[in-house]
């Protein structure tokens, strides 16, 4: 896609990712994990990035990066409607991919939802295992919103 730069985000992007995921139809949660102080703390940690993809001044696609000390994971990938399936999603995968590799890590992983059949297509093109043994389990000890 021509005239789009990837760049790391800060704590001030975080409205305007919070906006680009809700017009990406992506669920999250303001008052809860994904709430503008919480998202500050976590930027502020050495193994959290954000990465948006800009076009111009306007923030296009976005990603959440995080790493668990043996494998990066690619995590809240969003981008603007009217501009998908123009690449900036594998333009943004690979952005992590390369940071996480300059990192020392070298295994990166996603977790997507069943119904998400766009996300899953993204992620066979680019090379990544389906693992269909693995079952993901979860509690929530923080409270519904969290």
């Amino acid at each position: 896609m021509d005239n789009v730069t990837i760049r790391l985000l800060g704590p001030e992007h975080i409205t305007d990712v919070h906006a680009l995921w809700k017009a990406a139809g992506l669920p999250f949660h303001p008052s809860g994990r994904d709430s503008i102080s919480r998202m500050t703390r976590e930027l502020e940690l050495d193994h959290v990035f954000l990465a948006g993809a800009f076009q111009g001044e306007a923030l296009v696609a976005v990603v959440l990066g995080t790493e668990d000390g043996r494998k990066g994971w690619i995590n809240r990938l969003a981008v603007r409607p009217s501009l998908q399936k123009q690449g900036l999603a594998k333009a943004l995968v690979d952005f992590c991919e390369r940071h996480f590799k300059s990192r020392g890590l070298g295994m990166v992983c996603a977790l997507i939802e069943e119904d998400n059949l766009r996300s899953k297509a993204l992620f066979r093109g680019e090379g990544y295992e389906e693992r269909l043994d693995i079952h993901y389990f979860r509690k929530m000890i923080a409270g519904e919103d969290w």
